[in-house]
């Protein structure tokens, strides 16, 4: 694999908008991945990406990998753990992460979390929680690998290559939906939406 196409963390958190140590764990996984299949970021579908949650994490995994839900190679299986599987399609590979960094928070810090979320922190409660963010994202970024990540080769297939389906026009709303997701009444078709409202 060669590196020159390696996006930073910085890159990561323009698309992702903020930095913060979901994207860092995202980040170290989605590079992880990429040195373990010797491959570049995908073009197109070279690569492909199952990801188990909906945190931030997947965010930094599409800006590296290239996996994206538009070119139909980031698939998202909803089980909420924090389990990555990549399939390097031309050489046939495939690899299960799973990332399992401790964080170690008392309850104070805890409590300065909540503030903060909820936007009743004072600015130097803020201050003191972007300082222990900024901690936390430099030792994620610097940590080992062994230390939070489990990687194993799967013998499974990757997933199917997208699909393009055909374009309806739900008969009551008017709107285009896809082929599959329409729902097929006797004489009409309907979008999901406008079929439970029957």
């Amino acid at each position: 694999m060669t590196d020159n196409n390696i996006k930073t963390f910085e890159e990561a958190a323009t698309f992702h908008g903020h930095v913060c140590p979901g994207l860092a764990l995202g980040y170290r996984v989605g590079k992880k991945a990429l040195e373990w299949l010797d491959a570049n970021r995908a073009e197109d579908e070279e690569i492909v990406a199952v990801v188990e949650n909906d945190s931030c994490a997947v965010d930094a995994i599409q800006v590296l990998t290239g996996c994206t839900y538009g070119k139909g190679n980031l698939i998202h299986k909803d089980t909420g753990k924090r389990v990555y599987t990549f399939f390097n399609r031309a050489r046939g590979k495939g690899i299960r992460i799973v990332e399992d960094y401790v964080v170690m928070e008392s309850p104070d810090t805890k409590a300065l979390f909540a503030k903060s979320r909820s936007g009743a922190a004072t600015p130097e409660e803020m201050k003191q929680f972007e300082e222990i963010r900024a901690k936390k994202i430099k030792e994620i970024l610097s940590a080992p690998d062994d230390t939070f990540i489990t990687a194993e080769e799967t013998n499974e297939p990757p997933p199917a290559k997208a699909r393009i389906f055909e374009t309806l026009r739900c008969d009551a709303c008017g709107e285009k939906v896809m082929a599959p997701k329409a729902v097929r009444l006797p004489g009409k078709i309907l979008c999901r939406d406008c079929s439970e409202k029957q």
